[in-house]
């Protein structure tokens, strides 16, 4: 096996590697006071966020320094804390899992329905998109209320 072949299966979960910034800027947000205030309020005390600034850190010596320590480190963490965010998803007994989509999940959709979207922003915008129209007919100022 050629080395660049090794490299590249020995970094196969480098996709999980957020940028370093983002770690920083998590680790920011959880130790804001406004964070805080919510994590007491929540969880009736505050939440330990050493793991981001720990993250941001093996990020950096991976970017930097090419560090396999810090690198595997990371990778543990992103997949602790993927598994931790996906475990509700796992642990869900309630709903059978499906195998494929419906075989009509792409059928047209009702007449009526589709009489009352001929109307709607959506359709008219995505037909001028269709046409090329750069410049819509329809006030580009939209207020939702």
């Amino acid at each position: 096996m050629s080395k660049a072949n090794e490299e590249k299966t020995y970094h196969e979960h480098e996709w999980m590697v957020r940028p370093c910034m983002i770690y920083k800027a998590e680790y920011d947000d959880c130790t804001s006071i406004r964070a805080r205030f919510n994590q007491y309020f929540i969880f009736g005390e505050t939440l330990d966020c050493n793991q981001w600034k720990t993250d941001y850190l093996n990020c950096y010596e991976w970017e930097k320094h090419k560090s396999e320590k810090a690198y595997d480190e990371l990778i543990m963490s992103e997949k602790q804390r993927r598994k931790e965010r996906l475990r509700a998803h796992y642990q869900n007994d309630v709903w059978e899992k499906r195998e494929k989509p419906p075989e009509n999940w792409n059928a047209p959709l009702p007449e009526w329905m589709q009489k009352e979207f001929e109307n709607s922003y959506l359709h008219i915008r995505n037909q001028e998109i269709k046409q090329g129209k750069e410049n819509s007919q329809l006030d580009s100022r939209c207020t939702i209320l």
